[in-house]
């Protein structure tokens, strides 16, 4: 299937502060629908140096953000688009921009958890079953504090997964 290209001039860029008001905006639907989960304010903010927002026109119409996990391996995370310019290549043009960056800082394989299966494989990601890194690396993990690794490892007690998304992995 051919990648859509953005119907309009779509400028990717580093979030900032003043996005996060926009950033929550975009995720308050898909939270209320279950498809992403919502955090608090502050989470946002501790988080800006990991986003990057699509612009049309001055708006914020996109965001979306690489969290790396471990040496190797980062989450694409909180990546969402406006349903006005849902289908217009927004989505896209975002994973492109944060594919490079994890690129950037060095990990070999990006994590996701999803209902958009088919989006994410265009993309080159594919459905996993078990766990994506070692027992060591498990075992290291297991020390940090954010929710988000203790979705990747699967962990019961963040989950049992109750959005009933699908893990993903894609290497670079």
């Amino acid at each position: 299937m051919a990648r859509h290209r953005p119907s309009r001039d779509v400028i990717v860029r580093r979030a900032t502060t003043h996005d996060v008001k926009a950033i929550r905006e975009l995720v308050r639907p898909l939270a209320e629908e279950r498809v992403l989960l919502d955090k608090h304010a502050v989470t946002y903010y501790e988080a800006v140096p990991e986003f990057r927002v699509a612009e049309i026109d001055g708006e914020v119409v996109g965001c979306g953000a690489v969290h790396v996990l471990w040496q190797d391996v980062a989450e694409i995370r909180t990546l969402a688009v406006s349903r006005d310019h849902l289908g217009k290549g927004v989505g896209g043009h975002l994973m492109d921009y944060l594919i490079t960056d994890a690129r950037t800082y060095g990990v070999r394989r990006l994590f996701c958890l999803t209902f958009e299966i088919d989006f994410f494989v265009r993309h080159g990601f594919e459905a996993i079953d078990g766990q994506a890194v070692d027992q060591d690396v498990y075992q290291e993990l297991l020390r940090s504090y954010d929710e988000g690794v203790a979705e990747f490892l699967d962990l019961e007690w963040v989950k049992p997964n109750t959005l009933g998304n699908t893990r993903m992995l894609r290497q670079l």
